[in-house]
């Protein structure tokens, strides 16, 4: 073999050996620390809205099995763990089919939870909603799925104001965030969950546009077991109105490294 070829070689050996090492890298630090999240619904607004990117705490829970991608890590239980507080944003795996979604801790351990015309009873007592004006956005397909968001108007067409009344709603240990209403719907008024050990119960913020515990699976989420926590959802890095995060000219200036509240 000339220099000239064992050159190339070896030129072609580091090149895959710094590529391998940088995958393994990558998913070291996706697997221990900190994983990417895209909002692809509509569940979470306006708190998230579709396009936002974030990255995940994964150090906020400690780890399970769900921490690897494609749930490989061969943990049984969860190591250096942490339960959530009421009130964090977390993605989680649904206990069912598979998926990750992003709701709101609204139920811990021991809690009993219920709707009642529209508004969050936790053990018993009210989370308080004060009015906080309205949330416009338009009446189009979003996100990958193409779905149209709910309205509060009963008729409503492509391309015209879709609304919502806003609320700060505060959780009894005085953490506040803002939930939509679009109207009388059939999770606003529930049964008494209670919330077993070992279990917690979320929501979205758009309470009626939102498959969450409040429906059992396999359409909705029930009960999700702590194992099943992936992280916890701090700030959005930035996020993109277009069908793409690659079409820098549709990114929302007014998001970027916003604090998730």
């Amino acid at each position: 073999m000339s220099e000239k070829t064992g050159t190339l070689m070896d030129g072609v050996v580091e090149t895959v050996k710094t590529i391998v090492y940088a995958l393994l890298i990558a998913g070291v630090f996706r697997t221990l620390f900190f994983q990417p999240f895209w909002i692809p619904s509509g569940s979470m607004k306006d708190t998230l809205l579709i396009g936002d990117f974030l990255f995940v705490n994964k150090m906020a829970y400690g780890y399970s099995s769900v921490s690897c991608p494609f749930s490989m890590c061969p943990i049984d239980g969860r190591l250096f763990g942490d339960e959530p507080e009421r009130g964090d944003v977390v993605v989680f795996r649904h206990p069912t089919n598979g998926q990750d979604f992003i709701k709101r801790v609204v139920g811990l351990p021991g809690d009993t939870i219920q709707m009642r015309s529209g508004i969050l009873y936790i053990n018993g007592s009210p989370a308080p909603q004060v009015p906080d004006g309205t949330f416009v956005e338009t009446y189009e397909r979003q996100g990958p799925a193409g779905r149209t968001p709910v309205c509060l108007e009963p008729r409503v067409r492509f391309g015209d104001d879709c609304t919502k009344d806003r609320f700060i709603e505060t959780l009894p240990d005085g953490t506040q965030h803002a939930v939509l209403d679009a109207g009388p719907s059939r999770v606003d008024n529930t049964g008494v969950f209670r919330v077993p050990e070992g279990h917690f119960f979320f929501m979205g913020d758009n309470r009626d546009n939102s498959t969450d515990s409040r429906v059992q699976p396999p359409s909705g989420v029930g009960l999700v077991p702590y194992e099943n926590l992936i992280g916890r959802a701090d700030r959005v890095i930035f996020s993109s109105a277009g069908r793409s995060l690659l079409f820098v000219w549709t990114w929302r200036g007014d998001r970027f490294f916003k604090a998730i509240e």
